[in-house]
């Protein structure tokens, strides 16, 4: 049908470009593939499941500790700072948060902890660009004293600073 309308009225210059378009809506739809100038039903694919594993998270087991303390930030303003010296080049760090508001975008914490002896600083935390881990165990390595910096809004949390057990 599509040949007679060209040909009844002498546009069979475009009839090649509506096959091929023709022909890509096929293809783009994805309910047909074309073979060798063959059309074909498409082949049918069986889903395939991937589990996610979540990233493998430190492991170690808790010694002595240098300080272990329960905090609770209800505002943004909230600062608590500690020091302290460490003796052991393994330590670790470990929080666990529990957030005091169903919405969770107001929920944060946040760790600074800095090496007084090099002012090298790293930062801990959950909510906002820290991610949502209500659990953190992060190995230390280096000793020599240390300065705490904690604030957060709407979370109680418990930290333990410690020596890693082998």
């Amino acid at each position: 049908m599509l040949l007679y309308y060209c040909h009844e009225r002498s546009d069979m210059k475009y009839l090649p470009v509506v096959l091929l378009l023709l022909r890509v809506g096929i293809l783009v739809a994805g309910c047909m593939f074309v073979q060798g100038g063959i059309i074909t039903a498409a082949p049918t694919q069986t889903p395939q499941t991937t589990a996610i594993t979540p990233a493998p998270q430190p492991s170690f087991a808790l010694g002595g500790h240098y300080l272990t303390r329960s905090l609770t930030f209800q505002s943004e303003s909230q600062v608590d700072s500690e020091s302290v010296r460490v003796d052991n080049p393994s330590w670790g760090i470990e929080f666990t948060v529990l957030a005091l508001n169903e919405n969770l975008q107001y929920c944060w914490f946040e760790m600074i902890v800095t090496n007084m002896d090099t002012g090298h600083s790293e930062i801990y935390g959950y909510g906002r660009d820290n991610g949502y881990e209500l659990h953190r165990l992060i190995p230390m390595y280096s000793t020599g004293l240390y300065s705490i910096v904690m604030k957060g809004n709407r979370v109680k949390v418990d930290v333990d600073i410690t020596k890693r057990e082998p």
